[in-house]
């Protein structure tokens, strides 16, 4: 049993990753009270606010995706309700989830990440498109990335291979957002590298290879179960393996982040890691990332959450 009184789980909000919000949530909460944790879980509504004020919980474990769930809003609203949380505290989260922000960075502290350029639609139809997307493509040459600069689940990206593609994915992008990140697109091994701090320090799982069964890790390969192929651990040259880690630790590091993250990162046919993007609140459902690496590293998924929990319970009363 746990000496937690009780914690709340966090799940759903309004963004595009709702369902997989409230898959994570459920995934969660099944694995604390198995550990012996009362264990309420909620959606972010009007009546949120009120009950915490009427029963405050211990901690919070917040598995909201996308939006309020990891731009630092929520998290600024629980620091208001003084409720300590699991995960990076709002100015962290602000920062880790503005893509190109991230990026420059992990940038500075000397990690590797694909050249790209960051364009609001609003400059993006101001300007001409037609004139913008043929210098893009003269200055980052193809293959391109193009994914929202704010989001996750791959929601609105897509791979350009040719110029006559590039319109098109620009329109998918603006869909889920308001600007876009436009990257060189790095052939490679999709690896993603979890990283938890159970309180001697930031440490990376296991790298989990992600091998999609349609060459693309897109929202139904990543939701869906038997659409794509994880390796944990990954295929990956021991030395080339310590590189995945220490790259994740490093951006964990320089971007301020707090108790769990996950680094998405390829690893081109030299060997050389390529940050992303970094997520302060992975998924936890049956095909995410986080687990699988838990697991791959002899960690229970239960154990490592009442961990965190208290961690972050021992926080406030500090």
């Amino acid at each position: 049993m746990s000496d937690l009184g009780h914690v709340l789980v966090l799940a759903g909000g309004l963004s595009y990753e709702r369902e997989v919000s409230l898959r994570s949530g459920r995934r969660v909460s099944e694995v604390l009270r198995a550990a012996g944790i009362d264990v309420e879980t909620r959606d972010t509504d009007a009546s949120l606010v009120p009950s915490i004020l009427a029963d405050p919980p211990d901690a919070v474990f917040v598995t909201l995706h996308g939006g309020a769930g990891e731009d630092g809003a929520i998290r600024s609203v629980l620091e208001l309700l003084g409720v300590p949380y699991v995960g990076a505290d709002p100015d962290a989260c602000r920062v880790a989830f503005d893509k190109p922000t991230a990026k420059a960075v992990v940038r500075s502290v000397g990690l590797h990440t694909p050249q790209s350029v960051t364009l609001p639609k609003e400059t993006f139809h101001d300007l001409g498109a037609t004139v913008v997307l043929g210098r893009i493509v003269e200055r980052l040459g193809l293959p391109l990335f193009v994914k929202p600069a704010q989001g996750g689940s791959a929601l609105g990206a897509s791979i350009v291979r040719t110029a006559e593609e590039l319109p098109a994915a620009m329109v998918g992008c603006f869909a889920y957002g308001d600007t876009a990140l436009i990257e060189r697109y790095v052939e490679g091994v999709e690896v993603a590298v979890s990283v938890v701090d159970l309180g001697h320090g930031p440490v990376a799982l296991p790298p989990v290879e992600i091998v999609p069964d349609e060459g693309v890790y897109d929202y139904a390969a990543r939701y869906t179960a038997g659409h794509t192929e994880f390796f944990a651990p990954a295929r990956l040259a021991p030395e080339i393996a310590a590189a995945c880690a220490e790259t994740a630790v490093t951006a964990h590091t320089a971007l301020g982040l707090r108790d769990v993250s996950r680094t998405d990162l390829i690893v081109d046919a030299s060997g050389q890691p390529y940050f992303l993007e970094v997520n302060v609140a992975p998924g936890m459902t049956e095909t995410s990332l986080l687990p699988m690496a838990a697991e791959a590293a002899g960690q229970d998924l239960g154990d490592l959450c009442r961990i965190l929990l208290t961690q972050a319970a021992s926080r406030a009363r500090s």
